[in-house]
């Protein structure tokens, strides 16, 4: 019998406003772990309170790896991310420590765990063509097109989605081939760690869609326009840079930009989360390997600091409990 001797990982997965940075913190306290953040929005400084970046106190307390790694008009790729994951979790096993993996950008953990497949480079001159063309004919017609020629990707690519759209067809017209097809690639690579992977997957939707209406109305009443009206105060940034194209954020910054009124924004913004949140579950559901958790039927912790102790061994003295609400 093969034992297997990979250092220990724990990824905690869930959709937006699920509890995850709340969960995380207390499996912190109960056991040698170091935190890394597995989100798109929560790399780049200056986007805390509509990201629900943890805040500075809870930072320092339980500091997060990849959080303010990258300034808005930096794009980070998620071959970025598993190179600077990778590095940050081998910097936590080798201090004895188990690297406690947390989010729910998807991408960013199938780039990690799998690999990525080998697709071309940026083009600018060919994006630049299909940026233009898409000015003439809209990102709609665009996207009828890219679902010809891959009808995969044209179910799993949303119409309004330019910045997905323009890569898709800039790669299927430099490889000549399908971009699923392409992407079925990946690394053969045996990941380095053993992973236990945990999700928290709510089990009514009702009741995590009233979870995020409260938790944007909260950044609302925290100052989230404001904090947007800075980032466009800077005059360097954009609306089709990844960062403002973060869920809340681009719907704040077309409002800004005198695109409808405030009760029409917030709406915008809630269904925008609403809709992030139902790609994260139905991720979550391919998943087959990961144990899953209601967050809506009791505390998950002592669950979930089961799992744990059976994957890790015996918990640390747990120091005093966050609040739930972090």
């Amino acid at each position: 019998m093969t034992i297997d001797d990979r250092p220990l990982a724990i990824f905690l997965m869930g959709p937006t406003a699920s509890g995850k940075t709340a969960l995380a913190c207390a499996l912190a306290d109960m056991f040698p772990a170091g935190i890394l953040s597995v989100d798109s929005a929560l790399v780049y400084r200056g986007l805390d309170i509509g990201s629900a970046k943890p805040d500075a106190a809870t930072l320092v307390r339980y500091p997060h790896a990849l959080v303010d790694i990258r300034d808005p008009a930096e794009p980070y790729s998620a071959a970025e991310f598993r190179d600077d994951a990778v590095a940050a979790m081998e910097r936590i096993s080798a201090e004895g420590r188990v690297p406690l993996l947390v989010g729910g950008t998807g991408l960013y953990f199938r780039a990690l765990q799998r690999g990525l497949s080998d697709l071309p480079q940026a083009d600018p001159a060919l994006r630049e063509r299909l940026a233009a063309e898409a000015l003439v004919v809209g990102w709609g017609a665009m996207h009828t097109r890219m679902a010809a020629l891959d009808p995969v990707a044209g179910t799993r690519i949303r119409p309004g989605d330019a910045q997905r759209i323009q890569r898709a067809l800039e790669v299927m017209e430099l490889a000549g081939r399908p971009l699923t097809e392409l992407q079925q690639g990946g690394s053969a690579v045996r990941f380095p760690w053993r992973v236990l992977k945990l999700a928290l997957l709510p089990g009514d939707r009702r009741t995590l869609h009233e979870r995020i209406e409260q938790r944007f109305d909260g950044m609302l009443a925290a100052g989230f326009l404001d904090e947007v009206r800075a980032l466009r105060d800077r005059g360097d940034l954009h609306a089709d840079l990844p960062a403002i194209r973060a869920v809340g954020y681009r719907q704040a910054w077309e409002y800004l930009e005198c695109e409808g009124d405030a009760t029409e924004f917030r709406n915008r913004g809630i269904y925008a989360t609403r809709q992030l949140a139902k790609r994260q579950i139905t991720w979550l559901r391919g998943e087959m390997d990961a144990r899953t958790f209601d967050p809506d039927r009791g505390d998950p912790l002592p669950e979930v600091k089961r799992a744990v102790e059976q994957f890790v061994g015996m918990p640390k003295p747990s120091r005093s409990r966050l609040p739930a609400g972090i």
